[in-house]
Protein backbone atom coordinates (compact mmCIF):
# COMPACT_ATOMS: atom_id res chain seq x y z
CA UNK A 1 0.00 0.00 0.00
CA UNK A 2 1.47 3.32 -1.07
CA UNK A 3 0.57 6.67 0.44
CA UNK A 4 1.28 10.21 -0.75
CA UNK A 5 0.48 13.41 1.10
CA UNK A 6 0.16 16.67 -0.78
CA UNK A 7 0.72 19.71 1.42
CA UNK A 8 -1.33 22.60 0.11
CA UNK A 9 -4.70 22.07 -1.61
CA UNK A 10 -4.49 25.04 -3.94
CA UNK A 11 -4.56 24.69 -7.72
CA UNK A 12 -1.18 22.95 -8.01
CA UNK A 13 -1.62 20.72 -4.97
CA UNK A 14 -5.16 19.66 -5.87
CA UNK A 15 -4.13 18.92 -9.46
CA UNK A 16 -1.24 16.80 -8.21
CA UNK A 17 -3.56 14.89 -5.87
CA UNK A 18 -6.10 14.38 -8.65
CA UNK A 19 -3.47 12.97 -11.02
CA UNK A 20 -2.14 10.68 -8.29
CA UNK A 21 -5.64 9.34 -7.66
CA UNK A 22 -6.95 9.16 -11.22
CA UNK A 23 -3.93 7.25 -12.54
CA UNK A 24 -3.82 5.06 -9.41
CA UNK A 25 -0.24 6.11 -8.75
CA UNK A 26 -0.87 5.85 -5.01
CA UNK A 27 -3.31 3.68 -3.06
CA UNK A 28 -4.00 6.56 -0.67
CA UNK A 29 -3.73 10.31 -1.18
CA UNK A 30 -4.02 12.85 1.62
CA UNK A 31 -4.40 16.58 1.02
CA UNK A 32 -3.60 18.94 3.87
CA UNK A 33 -4.25 22.67 3.91
CA UNK A 34 -4.36 25.40 6.55
CA UNK A 35 -7.59 26.91 5.23
CA UNK A 36 -10.59 25.32 6.89
CA UNK A 37 -12.60 23.01 4.62
CA UNK A 38 -10.63 23.48 1.38
CA UNK A 39 -8.80 20.14 1.38
CA UNK A 40 -11.90 18.33 2.65
CA UNK A 41 -14.10 19.87 -0.04
CA UNK A 42 -11.70 19.10 -2.87
CA UNK A 43 -11.27 15.52 -1.64
CA UNK A 44 -15.05 15.01 -1.71
CA UNK A 45 -15.27 16.58 -5.16
CA UNK A 46 -12.57 14.23 -6.48
CA UNK A 47 -14.17 11.18 -4.89
CA UNK A 48 -17.43 12.01 -6.60
CA UNK A 49 -15.63 11.35 -9.91
CA UNK A 50 -14.34 7.93 -8.81
CA UNK A 51 -17.20 5.90 -10.27
CA UNK A 52 -17.35 8.00 -13.43
CA UNK A 53 -13.61 7.85 -14.07
CA UNK A 54 -13.06 4.37 -12.66
CA UNK A 55 -10.49 4.66 -9.87
CA UNK A 56 -10.45 3.32 -6.32
CA UNK A 57 -7.78 5.45 -4.69
CA UNK A 58 -8.61 6.58 -1.17
CA UNK A 59 -8.57 10.39 -0.94
CA UNK A 60 -8.69 12.29 2.33
CA UNK A 61 -8.68 16.03 2.94
CA UNK A 62 -7.70 17.54 6.30
CA UNK A 63 -7.18 20.97 7.82
CA UNK A 64 -3.82 21.10 9.59
CA UNK A 65 -4.03 17.55 10.96
CA UNK A 66 -0.62 16.06 10.27
CA UNK A 67 -1.50 12.85 12.08
CA UNK A 68 -3.62 11.94 9.04
CA UNK A 69 -0.43 11.94 6.96
CA UNK A 70 1.32 9.31 9.11
CA UNK A 71 3.02 6.58 7.12
CA UNK A 72 3.36 8.59 3.93
CA UNK A 73 5.94 7.31 1.46
CA UNK A 74 6.15 10.67 -0.30
CA UNK A 75 5.25 14.25 0.59
CA UNK A 76 4.66 16.76 -2.19
CA UNK A 77 5.09 20.24 -0.71
CA UNK A 78 3.30 23.03 -2.55
CA UNK A 79 2.64 25.38 0.38
CA UNK A 80 3.66 29.01 0.47
CA UNK A 81 2.42 32.36 -0.77
CA UNK A 82 2.91 34.00 -4.16
CA UNK A 83 4.82 37.25 -4.39
CA UNK A 84 2.42 40.15 -3.86
CA UNK A 85 2.71 43.69 -5.23
CA UNK A 86 5.24 45.67 -3.22
CA UNK A 87 6.70 42.55 -1.58
CA UNK A 88 10.48 42.26 -1.70
CA UNK A 89 12.23 39.03 -2.63
CA UNK A 90 13.57 38.85 0.94
CA UNK A 91 10.05 39.12 2.37
CA UNK A 92 8.77 36.39 0.04
CA UNK A 93 11.65 34.06 0.87
CA UNK A 94 11.34 34.79 4.58
CA UNK A 95 7.62 34.03 4.66
CA UNK A 96 7.83 30.88 2.56
CA UNK A 97 10.92 29.64 4.41
CA UNK A 98 9.00 29.72 7.71
CA UNK A 99 6.05 27.91 6.12
CA UNK A 100 8.16 25.22 4.44
CA UNK A 101 10.32 24.59 7.53
CA UNK A 102 7.26 24.17 9.72
CA UNK A 103 5.55 21.91 7.19
CA UNK A 104 8.54 19.61 6.72
CA UNK A 105 9.18 19.33 10.47
CA UNK A 106 5.56 18.28 11.05
CA UNK A 107 5.71 15.80 8.17
CA UNK A 108 8.86 14.15 9.53
CA UNK A 109 7.26 13.69 12.96
CA UNK A 110 4.63 11.51 11.29
CA UNK A 111 6.59 9.92 8.45
CA UNK A 112 10.31 9.91 9.31
CA UNK A 113 11.32 7.86 6.26
CA UNK A 114 9.45 9.79 3.56
CA UNK A 115 10.87 11.27 0.37
CA UNK A 116 10.10 14.97 -0.17
CA UNK A 117 9.21 16.56 -3.50
CA UNK A 118 9.39 20.34 -3.26
CA UNK A 119 7.27 22.60 -5.48
CA UNK A 120 7.08 25.67 -3.19
CA UNK A 121 8.71 28.82 -4.56
CA UNK A 122 11.43 29.86 -4.97
CA UNK A 123 11.82 26.15 -5.60
CA UNK A 124 15.62 25.76 -5.75
CA UNK A 125 16.01 27.71 -2.52
CA UNK A 126 13.15 25.92 -0.74
CA UNK A 127 14.67 22.57 -1.74
CA UNK A 128 18.02 23.68 -0.31
CA UNK A 129 16.30 24.92 2.86
CA UNK A 130 14.48 21.61 3.32
CA UNK A 131 17.71 19.67 3.05
CA UNK A 132 19.77 21.93 5.31
CA UNK A 133 17.12 22.57 7.95
CA UNK A 134 16.28 18.89 8.43
CA UNK A 135 19.61 17.18 7.91
CA UNK A 136 17.85 14.62 5.70
CA UNK A 137 19.98 12.45 3.40
CA UNK A 138 20.37 14.24 0.07
CA UNK A 139 18.61 11.46 -1.85
CA UNK A 140 15.32 12.15 -0.04
CA UNK A 141 14.85 15.78 -1.10
CA UNK A 142 13.91 16.52 -4.71
CA UNK A 143 12.90 19.80 -6.33
CA UNK A 144 10.30 19.36 -9.08
CA UNK A 145 11.30 22.27 -11.39
CA UNK A 146 13.28 20.37 -14.01
CA UNK A 147 10.40 18.00 -14.74
CA UNK A 148 8.06 20.93 -15.38
CA UNK A 149 10.54 23.00 -17.40
CA UNK A 150 11.38 19.97 -19.53
CA UNK A 151 7.69 19.33 -20.25
CA UNK A 152 7.40 22.92 -21.46
CA UNK A 153 10.52 22.52 -23.61
CA UNK A 154 9.03 19.39 -25.21
CA UNK A 155 5.75 21.21 -25.81
CA UNK A 156 7.42 24.08 -27.66
CA UNK A 157 9.58 21.64 -29.64
CA UNK A 158 6.48 19.68 -30.68
CA UNK A 159 4.78 22.89 -31.81
CA UNK A 160 7.78 23.98 -33.86
CA UNK A 161 8.16 20.52 -35.40
CA UNK A 162 4.39 19.97 -35.78
CA UNK A 163 5.03 16.62 -34.15
CA UNK A 164 3.38 14.42 -31.53
CA UNK A 165 4.76 15.47 -28.10
CA UNK A 166 5.22 11.79 -27.22
CA UNK A 167 7.94 11.58 -29.89
CA UNK A 168 9.96 14.41 -28.35
CA UNK A 169 12.78 14.13 -25.84
CA UNK A 170 14.22 17.24 -24.27
CA UNK A 171 15.85 18.15 -20.98
CA UNK A 172 16.13 21.43 -19.08
CA UNK A 173 18.76 21.84 -16.37
CA UNK A 174 19.82 24.72 -14.11
CA UNK A 175 17.72 26.89 -11.84
CA UNK A 176 13.94 26.96 -12.03
CA UNK A 177 13.55 30.53 -13.24
CA UNK A 178 13.06 32.55 -16.40
CA UNK A 179 16.72 33.55 -16.55
CA UNK A 180 18.35 30.55 -14.90
CA UNK A 181 16.96 27.50 -16.70
CA UNK A 182 18.98 25.92 -19.52
CA UNK A 183 17.07 24.00 -22.22
CA UNK A 184 19.68 21.62 -23.62
CA UNK A 185 18.91 21.99 -27.33
CA UNK A 186 21.98 19.91 -28.28
CA UNK A 187 20.43 16.82 -26.66
CA UNK A 188 16.83 17.28 -27.86
CA UNK A 189 15.47 14.66 -30.28
CA UNK A 190 12.34 13.78 -32.22
CA UNK A 191 11.95 10.02 -32.69
CA UNK A 192 15.67 9.73 -32.04
CA UNK A 193 16.66 12.37 -34.60
CA UNK A 194 18.47 15.46 -33.22
CA UNK A 195 16.14 18.44 -33.51
CA UNK A 196 19.12 20.53 -34.62
CA UNK A 197 18.87 18.69 -37.94
CA UNK A 198 15.12 19.33 -38.19
CA UNK A 199 14.93 23.00 -37.16
CA UNK A 200 17.14 25.88 -38.24
CA UNK A 201 19.10 27.79 -35.60
CA UNK A 202 16.60 30.67 -35.41
CA UNK A 203 13.63 28.33 -34.88
CA UNK A 204 15.48 26.34 -32.24
CA UNK A 205 16.57 29.51 -30.42
CA UNK A 206 12.94 30.64 -30.38
CA UNK A 207 11.92 27.34 -28.79
CA UNK A 208 14.55 27.88 -26.11
CA UNK A 209 13.45 31.46 -25.38
CA UNK A 210 9.76 30.46 -25.36
CA UNK A 211 10.56 27.69 -22.88
CA UNK A 212 12.41 30.04 -20.57
CA UNK A 213 9.43 32.38 -20.30
CA UNK A 214 6.89 29.56 -20.40
CA UNK A 215 5.66 30.16 -16.86
CA UNK A 216 5.42 33.92 -17.31
CA UNK A 217 3.54 33.43 -20.60
CA UNK A 218 0.88 31.41 -18.81
CA UNK A 219 0.67 33.87 -15.93
CA UNK A 220 0.04 36.62 -18.47
CA UNK A 221 -2.74 34.62 -20.13
CA UNK A 222 -4.35 33.26 -16.97
CA UNK A 223 -3.76 36.10 -14.54
CA UNK A 224 -2.26 33.57 -12.13
CA UNK A 225 0.36 30.84 -12.12
CA UNK A 226 -0.24 27.65 -14.10
CA UNK A 227 -1.34 24.52 -12.27
CA UNK A 228 -2.10 21.58 -14.61
CA UNK A 229 1.50 21.02 -15.75
CA UNK A 230 3.12 21.78 -12.36
CA UNK A 231 0.70 19.47 -10.55
CA UNK A 232 1.20 16.69 -13.10
CA UNK A 233 4.98 17.11 -12.92
CA UNK A 234 4.87 16.63 -9.15
CA UNK A 235 2.81 13.46 -9.57
CA UNK A 236 5.20 12.23 -12.29
CA UNK A 237 8.18 12.50 -9.95
CA UNK A 238 6.20 10.84 -7.14
CA UNK A 239 5.26 7.94 -9.41
CA UNK A 240 8.92 7.26 -10.18
CA UNK A 241 9.62 7.07 -6.44
CA UNK A 242 6.61 4.93 -5.51
CA UNK A 243 7.03 2.46 -8.37
CA UNK A 244 10.82 2.48 -8.43
CA UNK A 245 10.68 3.38 -12.12
CA UNK A 246 14.24 4.75 -12.12
CA UNK A 247 13.23 7.39 -14.65
CA UNK A 248 15.82 9.92 -15.77
CA UNK A 249 14.15 13.14 -14.61
CA UNK A 250 15.88 16.52 -14.53
CA UNK A 251 15.50 17.41 -10.86
CA UNK A 252 16.69 19.98 -8.36
CA UNK A 253 19.06 17.94 -6.20
CA UNK A 254 22.02 18.53 -3.90
CA UNK A 255 25.40 18.57 -5.62
CA UNK A 256 28.73 17.64 -4.09
CA UNK A 257 31.10 18.27 -6.98
CA UNK A 258 28.86 17.08 -9.82
CA UNK A 259 28.74 19.50 -12.73
CA UNK A 260 31.49 21.48 -11.00
CA UNK A 261 29.20 22.67 -8.18
CA UNK A 262 28.92 21.96 -4.47
CA UNK A 263 26.61 22.92 -1.59
CA UNK A 264 23.72 23.82 -3.87
CA UNK A 265 20.40 22.33 -4.97
CA UNK A 266 19.93 22.88 -8.71
CA UNK A 267 18.47 21.04 -11.69
CA UNK A 268 20.51 18.23 -13.24
CA UNK A 269 19.61 14.91 -14.89
CA UNK A 270 18.94 12.39 -12.10
CA UNK A 271 17.66 8.84 -11.84
CA UNK A 272 14.65 8.82 -9.50
CA UNK A 273 13.66 5.56 -7.82
CA UNK A 274 12.31 4.16 -4.57
CA UNK A 275 14.98 5.78 -2.43
CA UNK A 276 14.58 9.12 -4.17
CA UNK A 277 17.66 10.38 -6.02
CA UNK A 278 19.56 7.24 -6.95
CA UNK A 279 22.28 8.83 -9.07
CA UNK A 280 23.14 11.96 -11.00
CA UNK A 281 23.90 11.50 -14.70
CA UNK A 282 26.76 13.47 -16.26
CA UNK A 283 25.71 14.82 -19.66
CA UNK A 284 29.25 16.01 -20.49
CA UNK A 285 28.34 19.63 -21.11
CA UNK A 286 30.30 21.62 -23.68
CA UNK A 287 32.01 24.90 -22.81
CA UNK A 288 28.97 27.03 -23.69
CA UNK A 289 26.64 24.87 -21.59
CA UNK A 290 29.10 24.82 -18.69
CA UNK A 291 29.26 28.62 -18.71
CA UNK A 292 25.45 28.86 -18.68
CA UNK A 293 25.24 26.36 -15.84
CA UNK A 294 27.82 28.25 -13.77
CA UNK A 295 25.90 31.49 -14.31
CA UNK A 296 22.67 29.77 -13.27
CA UNK A 297 24.31 28.35 -10.14
CA UNK A 298 25.58 31.82 -9.19
CA UNK A 299 22.03 33.19 -9.42
CA UNK A 300 20.61 30.36 -7.31
CA UNK A 301 23.32 30.88 -4.68
CA UNK A 302 22.47 34.57 -4.52
CA UNK A 303 18.88 33.63 -3.63
CA UNK A 304 20.08 30.98 -1.17
CA UNK A 305 22.19 33.60 0.60
CA UNK A 306 18.99 35.41 1.56
CA UNK A 307 18.18 32.44 3.82
CA UNK A 308 21.32 33.16 5.82
CA UNK A 309 20.77 36.93 5.80
CA UNK A 310 17.29 36.55 7.31
CA UNK A 311 18.39 33.84 9.78
CA UNK A 312 16.40 31.00 8.20
CA UNK A 313 19.54 28.85 8.15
Amino acid sequence: MSKVTVIGAGNVGATCANVLAFYRIADEVVMLDVKEGVAEGKAIDMLQTAQTLGFETKITGVTGDYSATAGSDVYVVTSGIPRKPGMTREELIGTNAKIVKSVVENCLKNSPNAVFIIISNPMDTMTYLTLKATGLPKNRVIGMGGALDSSRFKYYLSQALKSNPAQIEGIVIGGHGDTTMIPLKRFATCSGVPVSSLLDAAALDKVVSDTMVGGATLTGLLGTSAWYAPGAAGAYVASSVLNDYKRLIPSCVYLEGEYGQSDICIGVPAVIGRSGVERIVDFKLNDEEKALFEKSADAVRKTNNVLKEIGAL
